[in-house]
């Protein structure tokens, strides 16, 4: 296990004075209920958002705020964390129990909250410089991107709906299943004159988002 924790810190360059911190980012409460990664997801989602944060400010300080926050949304959320995530291979260094999972696969949201607490842990033993600097390392391709805005799909949506109807779109939640790790949430979206749209996703909002993709698709003719 030792081996196995080093070769990640010679692939984030550095090396922990405290390996505790380094083992306790990467242990799921699966694993141990009192000593896992929760706090540390905690304070690196806070630590991850005041360095991209500060970034963004410095290479677009006169960018308008409600743009600023759509690039900060982008590169801070979940899908972000779980591609560093896999960029980094940190499912070869969780400990965590088989919760029932026979290919003993590891969900993407601990993937992506372990990233997070890995952020909080090299803060503690680093400081903020270092872990800044990491930071800026593993987000410098998606940092570059943020320089073409998207606009996501609910947002789309909204602007053509009250363009056209004057009104907000309508969204419902059909169900929430699936077990409390994984859950699957299925929503609807519907404008005036229009049947509803459904989707699926891993959470309300990834459902909602996705639910406005296949909206937008089928009313470009509306």
């Amino acid at each position: 296990m030792k081996f196995k924790f080093s070769i990640l810190e010679k692939k984030i360059k550095i090396n922990f004075k405290n390996k505790n911190l380094l083992i306790k980012s990467l242990t799921h409460k699966s694993y141990d209920k009192e000593n896992n990664n929760e706090k540390l997801e905690f304070l690196g989602d806070r630590v991850l958002g005041l360095i991209i944060a500060k970034k963004l400010l410095e290479i677009y300080p006169d960018e308008k705020e409600g743009i600023l926050d759509k690039k900060f949304a982008s590169l801070v959320n979940k899908k972000t964390c779980l591609e560093i995530a896999k960029k980094l291979e940190l499912n070869n260094y969780i400990l965590r129990l088989n919760l029932g999972n026979k290919k003993n696969l590891i969900e993407d949201k601990v993937l992506s909250d372990s990233c997070e607490a890995l952020i909080g842990a090299i803060y503690l033993d680093k400081g903020f410089q270092t872990v800044e600097k990491i930071i800026l390392g593993l987000w410098s391709d998606k940092i570059k991107d943020s320089a073409v805005t998207q606009v996501d799909a609910k947002t789309k949506l909204q602007e053509f709906s009250l363009k056209k109807f004057k009104k907000l779109p309508i969204y419902k939640l059909i169900s929430n299943t699936g077990p409390r790790h994984k859950p699957l949430f299925k929503v609807a979206v519907k404008l005036i004159d229009t049947k509803f749209f459904t989707a699926q996703g891993n959470s309300k909002k990834d459902a909602e988002q996705n639910a406005a993709i296949i909206c937008l698709q089928n009313i470009k003719n509306i």
